[in-house]
């Protein structure tokens, strides 16, 4: 006998792992499902006939009324009592509102009508529940049916696979064999697409949570099926860092959905804390966006919980996603369940009761002013309990919030260190901290500052020694007991992944998860902004090989090669001249995106920045002004004896050149390093580089470009980058870091620490007791007058007495600033204090 590898088999095997047998068992061995489940039985579902779809209304009649009927028999025969006709009466109601609000809104919130209100489903218990709550959710009943005719207008069509919540429709799927040569990624979209009637209650948008397409290799999915214009995303593991899934030895590579994602208990998880509708419910339905989370959203959201159910507080996280990952809503997703995470043991209590939360309170932190409100439009999304959520913009109201026992405070981290110095010793709460894009700012002072905001703030008391106080400023730098920080980037550098990274067996520093560029330019969230990348000298070499083609118009071609051989780009009229005329002739004549492609020149300095912007415009003029020009840079710049600012440069204030930027006039934004990180903007397709790009700066800089535009159909062959700065091989170099996984191959040798503050002090610049002196002072509270003569002798002897040269002295700053550095990194990772080292 062959094994059956038709598409059948694969519904089998889906059947039997959520039901505990299939169809063709129950017949072949005469056996029948009891149609009334047993509550609480081995298995997970129970299996559905199409007979009992109502396609109507949309619903399995059987299951529905059954469940209310099992669960809330007082409240029916109250309907029942005043309505002949109450099923229709019911079903009307419950039809209106899965209209207005989504079969979610129902899930959730249940059904009232008149003065009885039902409960459509049973929320999953916490682990500190009442037992009444944890045999409620047994009396769920979670269905599958195969094969379910659900149209009015063509009753022959059927979907293959359709699971119920109590009767209510959740998910459909769409089976392919990739064996015979039917995929998910082609022939089941394209089923979705083209072949399922949109206008049949179970596929209109809020009847199910999620469609489906599966093949045994890959998993696609929708929440809203629009025709053509549906919008498939993968649902898959990723497999070798990059797209689709590992081979699996007990199975299909894609049983994980099945097995692990639509077990009952997952997916009244799913339900109960990761579905959501955006906007509110008085908005129209079809006007909201229903969000399921893709993969290593929920997969890394899950782990997080676990670990912390199974550490306590007081670890690390660092979780590496890279941008297209929709990093906003999983720290949304992490931080709405850290709230109520308990631990599982007594050791992960840590002094708490065992049906308690972990933590106090989770603190957002992060540079992107917009996730504060996402998180609060969100919360409200998936619990009844109002004003859990804060914003704290200053230290008064982070310590007011957290006093007040607000669960969900965000800041940002230009705002944090502030707050800290007047935040109440706060080391008996526990806190989870969700850091957002976490990099240089949270590896030196500003997570000191974090540090000692979430563990004992700093005071010198009368009677306390300096050195004493010192010694207590060195343990608050350390990583709090108290607090779990997760820290959530794209680019994780050195000193983060070894503060916040797992350090493996053999000394490696790794991220505790990872979702990679690789596979997110694979599964199409970003583009690859290396596939068009050039620097000037091939672009030049480019241009000469088109003019050599005897097809080229000759006269034309002549006069563009002049451009290149006779003007030296070195100065920046001549690059300006380039920019414009490739942008010109090459995203905007030809009306990339639609007409709405926009640019990005990134300069080395401000004052860059303005003559760029100045000989750009100039250009610009010469054109008959196409399009208009933006600048972006902080503070102001005197240059040419002239002071200059952004806002009065383009004629607004600064805080609105984001947002004009995004209107169709404006086409390019000159920038020196503003808006090279944390800046979407999904129109831009060309930069051009004039500046010293390296390791995290130049993926950052560069990943401007990789935001996907799907409405304006942006494709990878729409990047530009002309680069006069930088090679080709140092950037490639750059990004190959955090391509994959970013690894830390060993920790920072702490003994280069040794080296350089011996190095310093062999230099007659300042003497330890002047140090010592200055610490003492310091720390007592002395006067700045005292601290003066300190410093004023070292910086004499640096710039009058000793006889260095340029060269000795920015040798002696750097030995400085190098020391001050890995110190600020390497502080809260020592086990072992020296006091010289923090003085």
């Amino acid at each position: 006998m062959q094994s059956n590898t038709q598409e059948i088999a694969l519904e089998q095997a889906i059947e039997k792992s959520l039901a505990g047998c299939n169809t063709e068992e129950i017949q072949n061995n005469n056996l029948l499902q009891e149609s009334t489940p047993l509550y609480g039985n081995a298995a997970d579902y129970v299996i559905g006939s199409p007979s009992n779809y109502d396609k109507t209304w949309g619903i399995d009649k059987v299951y529905f009324w059954q469940f209310l009927e099992h669960t809330q028999p007082k409240e029916v025969a109250k309907i029942k009592k005043r309505h002949t006709n109450w099923k229709d009466v019911l079903l009307y109601q419950c039809d209106l509102l899965i209209k207005r609000y989504g079969v979610l809104y129902l899930l959730k919130k249940g059904l009232r009508y008149e003065d009885v209100h039902f409960s459509l489903f049973y929320q999953p218990p916490l682990v500190s529940s009442a037992e009444k709550v944890k045999e409620n959710f047994k009396k769920n009943i979670f269905s599958i049916t195969r094969q379910l005719t659900y149209s009015n207008a063509n009753p022959g069509e059927e979907v293959d696979v359709v699971l119920f919540i109590n009767g209510l429709p959740v998910v459909t799927m769409e089976l392919k064999n990739a064996w015979t040569g039917q995929t998910a990624r082609f022939h089941g979209v394209r089923q979705y697409k083209y072949d399922r009637d949109t206008t049949q209650t179970l596929f209109q948008f809020g009847r199910c949570l999620v469609h489906f397409a599966v093949d045994t290799d890959e998993v696609y999915m929708t929440t809203q099926l629009n025709g053509e214009h549906t919008f498939f995303l993968p649902f898959n593991k990723g497999c070798n860092n990059g797209e689709g899934n590992p081979v699996n030895p007990k199975g299909h590579k894609t049983a994980y959905l099945w097995e692990e994602i639509l077990t009952k208990e997952s997916l009244a998880n799913l339900v109960q804390h990761f579905i959501r509708f955006d906007g509110k419910d008085k908005d129209p339905l079809n006007k909201r966006t229903l969000f399921f989370p893709r993969y290593h959203q929920l997969d890394v959201v899950r782990k997080m919980i676990a670990d912390v159910q199974k550490e306590g507080a007081g670890k690390t996280y660092l979780i590496q996603h890279s941008a297209g990952s929709g990093k906003s809503n999983s720290i949304t997703w992490a931080a709405f369940q850290l709230i109520d995470v308990t631990p599982l043991s007594v050791e992960a209590a840590k002094g708490k009761n065992l049906q308690s939360p972990i933590f106090d309170s989770v603190i957002v932190v992060t540079d992107r002013r917009l996730l504060d409100k996402q998180i609060r439009d969100n919360i409200h999304n998936f619990t009844e309990v109002k004003n859990i959520v804060a914003h704290a913009t200053n230290s008064s109201e982070l310590r007011e919030h957290i006093e007040a026992g607000k669960r969900i405070i965000v800041t940002t981290i230009q705002k944090f260190p502030y707050m800290v110095e007047e935040i109440d010793d706060m080391s008996d709460r526990k806190f989870a901290v969700l850091i957002d894009e976490a990099h240089s700012s949270q590896s030196g002072t500003a997570a000191d500052a974090m540090n000692r905001a979430m563990g004992s703030v700093i005071e010198v008391e009368e009677g306390v020694s300096a050195m004493e106080t010192l010694q207590h400023l060195m343990e608050a730098r350390k990583m709090c007991n108290n607090a779990s920080y997760f820290a959530f980037t794209a680019t994780p550098k050195r000193a983060t992944l070894e503060r916040f990274g797992e350090k493996q067996p053999d000394g490696k520093f790794l991220p505790f998860h990872l979702y990679s560029m690789k596979q997110a330019i694979q599964e199409g969230f970003i583009l690859d902004v290396l596939a068009n990348y050039t620097t000037y000298k091939s672009y030049y070499e480019i241009q000469k090989s088109i003019i050599d083609n005897p097809l080229f118009d000759n006269k034309k071609a002549q006069k563009r090669l002049k451009q290149f051989v006779e003007k030296d780009p070195s100065t920046i009229a001549m690059k300006a001249e380039v920019i414009f005329t490739h942008f010109f002739e090459h995203v905007f004549r030809p009306k990339l995106l639609k007409g709405k492609a926009k640019a990005m020149v990134v300069t080395q300095d401000i004052e860059s920045t303005i003559r760029y912007y100045k000989a750009l415009k100039k250009i610009a003029a010469q054109y008959h002004h196409p399009f208009k020009l933006l600048i972006a840079f902080s503070g102001s710049k005197q240059v040419d004896g002239i002071e200059y600012t952004e806002a009065q440069m383009n004629g607004f204030p600064e805080s609105e050149t984001r947002e004009m930027f995004d209107k169709d006039e404006y086409r390019m934004l000159v920038v020196a390093n503003k808006y090279l990180t944390g800046f979407d903007q999904p129109k831009l397709t060309a930069m051009y580089v004039d500046k010293r790009l390296q390791d995290v700066m130049a993926v950052q800089a560069l990943s401007r470009l990789n935001r996907s535009a799907n409405k304006l159909g942006k494709k990878t062959e729409d990047l530009f980058v002309l680069d006069f700065f930088n090679t080709e091989e140092e950037i490639r170099n750059s990004f190959q870091q955090f391509y994959t996984s970013t690894a830390l191959e060993k920790a920072t040798d702490v003994n280069v620490l040794h080296e350089l503050h011996e190095q310093i002090y062999q230099e007659p610049v300042f003497t330890f007791d002047e140090v010592d002196q200055f610490v003492e002072l310091f720390f007592s509270g002395a006067d700045a007058q005292a601290l003066s003569p300190l410093i004023d002798r070292a910086a004499h002897r640096f710039n009058v007495e000793l006889d260095w040269g340029d060269e000795d002295r920015a040798d002696f700053k750097i030995k400085i600033k190098h020391f001050i550095k890995v110190y600020g990194q390497m502080a809260a990772l020592l086990p072992f204090d020296i006091l010289s080292w923090e003085k």
